[in-house]
């Protein structure tokens, strides 16, 4: 009589989910702390410079994106301070 061992070779499905989940979720927290330690990035209509050339190149003017900063705020950056707005917000009159 010939006995044969049940060997399970196949990833269980579960564990590759949860594999998933940590790498989004790692992405997530790393995007989040990127926001918090930079939250500017260059502006793409001027890239960063803060005035925009006329077409021959001798005149500027301040770019309205960014209002001649050249710097706009991540998204990441103004779900949180819409978050923390609303927050404070609620919380303002409960004292």
């Amino acid at each position: 009589m010939l006995l044969l061992a049940a060997t399970a070779t196949a990833d269980h499905p579960v564990r590759g989910g949860l594999v998933l989940a940590a790498v989004v979720f790692a992405g997530a927290a790393f995007y989040a702390a990127s926001c918090a330690w930079w939250p500017f990035k260059a502006c793409r209509r001027c890239s960063g410079a803060g005035k925009l050339r006329s077409p021959f190149g001798r005149a500027f003017r301040l770019c309205p994106r960014c209002k001649g900063t050249g710097r706009r705020l991540r998204l990441g950056r103004v779900v949180y301070n819409a978050i923390a707005r609303v927050r404070r917000d609620g919380t303002r009159g409960n004292r």
